[in-house]
């Protein structure tokens, strides 16, 4: 990305800019500031104090906060769809589908949270005696480092919860994409919210390692490589994290699956975002009396597709945001062909479109030997292997570094849910890709090289909070002593041990 300076009109060294482009066009339509250390040090201090009083504030205080800049935010959907639109290149569903979830995602926590974070009571040693507590505690001040692919969708998937749960934020994103975080948190300002509550704090990786020195939980989303210099660092300060990393999502077709149905689902879930989405379909393993003709109807649909930079929902697909995951692809693709593999469908940039325009692709003949099969591509393509067997296909899709999501398709629900237990990924759809991490009651979030931690659901929440425990002793029958073994207490530990055998509730 392009850097600037621009100078100080009270002398001090000049401010480092960052440009920002219309992957559209490639013009610039806007600069951010790097936000110095010192500067990410300051806003944590200000989140510090901020915290005291947004925590003091109920779950359902708090919550309806957030709801009113749902509605807010929904109320000028138009508007945030053409920010998001502008730095992103995607189509007018795609910018839509990320408000959609975020709202969903405000209304689930609004409902549940003050259920899910409200004390529980726990058996205690000795009942009657004693009551105990488990209490949730915000964590203080949460540090959410976003991703430029869903530059609305997920940093603030991540921030509602960890906001109702009382913590504060300071939110880094990316500078390829920092327009639409900006206009959210504007309008929990606008909603609101005390400014220093959310935070917006501009730069590239720099700005983003001195987020991680100044919090008290990262939440972060992005690739592999940096979540390990992320996890490494809060390591180091012991302090906990969340990330959700790369992917390389596999699709099962069993021989039973309905062929349209199939087809266009496996198109949507390669093809959503240009195929730059970490729970995007990479791969696909169709049981082999069913690969001709599901290739054909997928070949049928892909040339219906609408790419483009035009307005309206009937826009299937929209242009690639970077150059530098438009080379990857090319790069993938020229690797599978060179092993043998064949392009049916696509497979060439589309200039005449926009300078980062790449055709929906599809791939036939490839194997494990190939690069397209086994290292995140990020990239409107999709690959597919004929097997034999399920058993085949378990073995192939479970073959990777990454374990995030995976979705089969079968008539045989039950079979289908059996077939999914198999598989290590966080979450699996049955006959819909990519529905599990858009439903706010499931927790979704990898395995292995793809992260560590869930969002959504109960796991989503509970996780920017610590949890204390409170034991209550009534000292009921008791009498001072010394000794931790009195005879009192040893017959009634022996007479418990008898009785929980046989009434383990007590």
């Amino acid at each position: 990305m392009a850097t600037s300076s621009r100078v100080n009109k009270n002398g001090a060294a000049p401010r480092e800019m960052l440009n920002v482009k219309n992957p559209l066009t490639l013009e610039v339509i806007g600069q951010i500031p790097v936000t110095s250390p010192q500067e990410v040090e300051d806003a944590a201090e200000r989140a510090r104090f901020a915290q005291r009083a947004w925590a003091a504030l109920t779950i359902q205080e708090r919550a309806k906060l957030l709801q009113n800049w749902g509605d807010l935010l929904w109320e000028r959907q138009e508007e945030a769809i053409k920010v998001i639109r502008r730095e992103t290149g995607k189509p007018d569903s795609g910018a839509f589908l990320e408000l959609l979830v975020v709202d969903s995602v405000i209304t689930y926590y609004a409902q549940n949270a003050a259920r899910i974070l409200a004390p529980k009571s726990r058996k205690t040693q000795f009942p009657i005696i004693q009551t105990a507590k488990v209490y949730y505690k915000p964590r203080g001040v949460v540090g959410i480092i976003s991703p430029w692919n869903y530059p609305f969708l997920l940093p603030f998937m991540d921030l509602i919860p960890a906001m109702i749960a009382g913590n504060t934020i300071l939110l880094k994103p990316s500078e390829v994409t920092p327009f639409s975080a900006e206009y959210g948190v504007e309008l929990m300002v606008e909603a609101g919210i005390p400014r220093d509550v959310i935070q917006v704090l501009h730069g590239d990786g720099r700005t983003g390692a001195a987020v991680v020195d100044h919090v008290d939980f990262v939440a972060f989303t992005g690739s592999t490589e940096v979540g390990r210099i992320v996890a490494k660092r809060c390591a180091e300060r012991l302090i906990p994290y969340s990330m959700e990393l790369g992917g390389k999502d596999a699709s099962i077709v069993l021989a039973d699956a309905d062929l349209d149905m199939t087809a266009t689902g496996l198109l949507r879930g390669a093809m959503e975002n240009a195929g730059q989405v970490c729970i995007s379909v990479e791969r696909a393993y169709v049981e082999e009396a069913i690969y001709e003709p599901l290739v054909e109807r997928i070949c049928y649909y892909a040339a219906q597709m609408n790419v483009g930079p035009g307005d309206g929902m009937d826009v299937h697909m929209g242009s690639m945001t970077n150059t530098v995951e438009l080379e990857r692809t090319e790069a993938h693709i020229a690797d599978a062909v060179a092993k043998g593999a064949r392009v049916i469908v696509g497979g060439k940039r589309r200039p005449d479109l926009g300078p980062l325009f790449f055709e929906p692709t599809v791939l036939v003949d490839v194997d494990h030997s190939m690069d397209i099969m086994r290292e995140e591509t990020f990239g409107p393509v999709l690959p597919i292997m004929k097997v034999s067997s399920v058993d085949e296909a378990v073995r192939l899709a479970n073959d990777s570094q990454y374990g995030l999501s995976a979705s089969i398709f079968t008539r045989d629900l039950k079979r289908g849910e059996q077939i999914a237990l198999r598989l290590d990924t966080g979450d699996v759809s049955i006959n819909r890709t990519q529905m599990a991490v858009g439903t706010p009651s499931l927790p979704t979030g990898g395995q292995r090289a793809s992260g560590v931690g869930r969002r959504n659901g109960p796991e989503g929440i509970i996780k920017y909070c610590s949890t204390q425990a409170i034991l209550i002793d009534t000292m009921i029958g008791q009498k001072p002593e010394l000794s931790l073994a009195d005879p009192l207490t040893l017959n009634l530990v022996k007479t418990l041990r008898v009785v929980r055998r046989f009434l383990p509730f007590i």
